[in-house]
């Protein structure tokens, strides 16, 4: 199961460790979800879910002052009694005392952020989901083309790369070269990014190695993107019956989400990276309503019904 140390999330989010005597080193996050413990302040400790981040708020914090430090007491040890990866205060709030602690007594981390907690949340929520989301990792390149993530793939030397290189030229962006590292981000998203090793790499055979963030600039790169298409290289065959209109989608799957794919046909002559510019605009042109083969289609209809006036 994918996990984050809790001193990555303090880094990423430029959190304050309120108590830094307890180490946090092996203390790991694995759900992406959040906890407000509104609820459990107030007693009801049933379906608690204390393994995930807890958030205090403004109404959290102006409850808990309010309590008899008799009932806060009772409440907040059997709250922290709790596995839990840490508590973070929103809103430049620092715990009490008393919270303090009862807090280090059970080796839970304190954590303060000067963000509302809104915000905080709706930031803390969309960065887990991506590092916390189920991955695997595919063979390809992955470029950004007008915006849209084209995810090349086929047999090893089939042109992959200098499909990708040519389009660098051309003023689009490098996701990942031959390994692409693939999460579900949501039902409806998938995000491909390189892995650290080959990142802003290239491999161009006859020539080798090429660090394309050094050779074309960091205009020419990009972390990571979501994928819109796949466009499939594979060698032509005048055997095989290939898709001519382009009427209905096909479309291959990931991580169970499915994303539309182009099949091409590689034969000498063929501008690869114009086929792929071409494609990323027709799918961005459907994407905003309009279908080119829709259209010649009812052209077509058209010309016949006039025909048989």
């Amino acid at each position: 199961m994918a996990s984050i140390s809790l001193q990555r999330l303090i880094d990423k989010m430029k959190l304050t460790n309120l108590t830094p005597e307890i180490d946090i080193s092996n203390i790991k996050i694995s759900q992406p979800d959040i906890n407000r413990p509104a609820l459990q302040i107030a007693g009801y400790f049933e379906n608690y879910e204390s393994t995930r981040l807890q958030i205090v708020g403004f109404v959290e914090y102006t409850y808990m002052e309010g309590m008899e430090e008799k009932q806060k007491r009772e409440i907040l040890e059997q709250l922290l009694d709790h596995p839990t990866p840490g508590f973070v205060f929103c809103r430049d709030l620092v715990p009490d005392p008393v919270f303090m602690e009862i807090a280090k007594k059970h080796g839970v981390p304190l954590l303060n952020t000067s963000k509302a907690t809104s915000a905080f949340m709706a930031e803390v929520i969309r960065w887990l989901n991506v590092k916390l989301a189920p991955c695997i990792t595919v063979h390809g390149v992955l470029v950004d083309v007008f915006g849209e993530g084209v995810l090349i793939t086929g047999e090893s030397g089939i042109g992959k790369s200098e499909a990708a290189l040519e389009l660098i030229k051309r003023g689009h962006r490098l996701v990942t070269d031959d390994v692409v590292e693939i999460r579900k981000v949501s039902e409806d998203t998938l995000i491909g990014k390189a892995p650290e090793i080959t990142k802003h790499f290239i491999e161009i055979r006859g020539i080798g190695i090429v660090d394309v963030k050094t050779l074309f600039g960091v205009s020419s790169v990009k972390e990571d993107q979501e994928i819109d298409l796949v466009i499939q290289l594979s060698e032509w065959s005048k055997d095989q019956d290939y898709d001519r209109f382009g009427m209905e989608e096909q479309y291959t799957e990931y991580l169970g989400n499915k994303v539309v794919c182009h099949n091409i046909p590689i034969r000498p002559g063929r501008n690869l990276a114009v086929i792929c510019e071409s494609a990323a605009v027709n799918h961005r042109q459907k994407k905003m309503g309009y279908n080119a083969a829709e259209e010649l289609y009812k052209r077509v209809q058209a010309g016949l019904h006039a025909g048989d006036k």
